[in-house]
């Protein structure tokens, strides 16, 4: 397992292809700072499709070398959008990269039967943080995109972030379903697809990782806690992966962690064919690189 997310930029730069990021509506300062990063670190190649003269009005301001990038000139949004996505269909790139747009408008394309990007599972942010005070990374899911994960869909995060961490070198991650309490209550549902998950793992009906709770989130994440309240679990304290009860929960843990604890973060958006670069203004220009090279580790 990586120790640093700083490494998941040499885990990218050492595909013997580069791998391409289309960047859908690329007329953006934030974005296209990043990707110049990403590229002079030989994360990846980027493809920026939207109002040339606008990209490169950006770049010269910002003093960019355009000739880093291929830039693909389209005046509509709606058809920037569809060129983008198309090109990752088509296989001339890897991955998309919002630019300019919302989630919803790039998303919704993305999702078009046409494209065939779209699968079976549920589509969801995945990120991973590197917080000072926790011994490893730890990836946490869904801070951004599903609102009200059904049983169904829960299972789908597990596989997802699943997904993440054996790629970045962790074979059996330790998976806790958390909530506001470590007992089930009927009362509360969140505590009962817990136990239901974790049943499901028991019995192999959920693979590759090892899944247990209800966990407070102390318990979870502290050993002490964990011994304090007498649960004996493989996970309890020792968690590398937190599957939280809504997006209301895994919204306030990802900021919280940024903001209050300093964390370091890298996320993606998981569950589709190729996988989505999501970077939000709010971000650090680190976090944003970071997402882009996680994106590409799993692309």
């Amino acid at each position: 397992m990586i120790k640093k997310l700083r490494e998941l930029i040499d885990l990218a730069s050492k595909f013997e292809r580069k791998r391409k990021v289309a960047v859908a509506v690329a007329e953006d300062e934030v974005v296209l700072q990043a990707l110049n990063e990403a590229v002079d670190l030989n994360v990846c190649e980027a493809v920026l499709f939207g109002n040339k003269d606008k990209i490169r009005s950006l770049l010269k301001e910002m003093k960019i070398n355009e000739n880093k990038f291929e830039i693909r000139g389209y005046e509509n949004k709606k058809e920037t959008i569809k060129a983008a996505i198309k090109s990752v269909s088509d296989g001339e790139t890897d991955l998309p990269m919002k630019g300019k747009i919302t989630t919803g408008e790039l998303l919704s394309v993305y999702l078009k039967e046409e494209y065939g990007l779209r699968q079976k599972g549920t589509m969801n942010l995945v990120s991973v943080f590197e917080i000072p005070t926790y011994p490893k990374p730890i990836i946490m899911t869904d801070g951004g995109m599903v609102i009200a994960p059904t049983l169904e869909q829960k299972v789908d995060s597990i596989n997802n972030a699943v997904s993440i961490s054996h790629k970045l070198g962790q074979g059996n991650p330790k998976v806790a379903v958390v909530g506001a309490l470590e007992k089930v209550n009927p009362k509360m549902p969140a505590t009962l697809d817990a136990a239901v998950l974790a049943q499901m793992n028991r019995r192999n009906q959920i693979k590759g990782c090892i899944v247990d709770g209800p966990f407070a989130m102390d318990n979870a994440i502290s050993k002490e806690a964990a011994e304090h309240k007498g649960i004996v679990s493989e996970v309890a304290g020792d968690a590398d992966i937190l599957i939280m009860p809504d997006i209301e929960a895994g919204n306030i843990f990802y900021k919280s962690m940024v903001f209050l604890g300093n964390a370091k973060i890298a996320s993606t958006i998981l569950g589709g064919k190729k996988p989505v670069v999501l970077t939000s203004r709010a971000d650090s220009n680190e976090a944003k690189l970071l997402s882009i090279a996680l994106s590409v580790v799993m692309s």
